[in-house]
């Protein structure tokens, strides 16, 4: 079995016409019936000094103290304050996976978050902090990010850029494909995709739910693409050895069970790969 983790701590308020902040309750019960004794285990959040890895420490102070716009453009400090323990879920997610092989953070909304600035729907970038704390604690000598969101992930290129950090490897799917033409390419590629992050010790990877073909901000693969997506990348990870912590990105269809049921064949892509990894 693998590992959830997930805190009722990780829900904001609900902002905008993003999902992201109230979503990982819905998609968790979801899962829950799905797979009944699925393992959630509650996550430690990060710090200030943990965020400071990847943005600039006295912006990222602002913006938990409500002195500057997270993501969503307000200062609501219940935002705010969950905040640290969705960044928390992803960094367990990968720690869980280094472990097992494979865990998942019910989490969204980091990519577009740059070194200091927040931007669509996205405060903090637990990608890299992720990525930055397993660096610099000695957990990880390389990190991989294999970000499939619908949308390129431009906080995260800028951070690296920022920090000169060689030691990540990062893809973003949503800078190469874009549209229903793509699809068939972007499938076949997928696999000599995943074997480039072989060289890393942890892969964070993205499962996005907005290149769905009917999402308003997205457009370009259909269900069964998005499954056929999802199983390729977890079964070349698990061919390669390579451990995977996954997560929601985005999604913004309505209603929200249109978007989980996309988050619940991500799982199910997940349990027919690893069913047979004890853990």
């Amino acid at each position: 079995m693998f590992d959830v983790c997930y805190t009722p701590q990780m829900v904001g308020p609900e902002q905008s016409a993003s999902p992201s902040a109230h979503k990982p309750a819905a998609v968790v019960e979801s899962w829950l019936k799905l797979i009944p004794g699925l393992r959630v285990i509650a996550p430690q959040p990060v710090d200030l000094d943990d965020i400071a890895l990847a943005h600039d420490r006295d912006w990222a102070l602002d913006v938990l103290i409500g002195r500057a716009d997270n993501g969503f453009g307000n200062r609501s400090l219940e935002l705010a304050a969950s905040l640290k323990h969705t960044n928390g879920a992803m960094l367990a997610a990968a720690l869980a996976a280094k472990r097992h092989g494979m865990a998942i953070a019910p989490c969204s909304g980091f990519h577009h978050a740059s070194w200091a600035m927040a931007a669509d729907f996205c405060t903090f970038n637990g990608l890299m902090i992720t990525a930055r704390v397993l660096l610099e604690g000695g957990s990880a000598s390389r990190v991989g990010i294999l970000d499939a969101d619908m949308h390129y992930g431009d906080g995260t290129d800028e951070i690296i850029a920022v920090l000169g950090e060689s030691r990540v490897q990062h893809y973003s799917v949503g800078e190469h494909f874009h549209q229903p033409a793509d699809a068939a390419r972007f499938l076949a590629e997928l696999p000599d995709l995943v074997d480039s992050f072989a060289g890393c010790d942890v892969l964070l990877y993205q499962a996005g739910a907005d290149p769905h073909i009917d999402d308003p901000l997205g457009g370009w693969l259909t269900t069964e693409d998005l499954f056929r997506r999802d199983y390729a990348v977890f079964q070349q990870c698990r061919r390669h050895g390579i451990p995977v912590a996954w997560n929601l990105a985005g999604g913004y269809q309505t209603p929200l069970r249109k978007v989980l049921d996309i988050h619940d064949n991500t799982l199910r892509a997940a349990k027919m790969v690893w069913s047979r990894v004890s853990g």
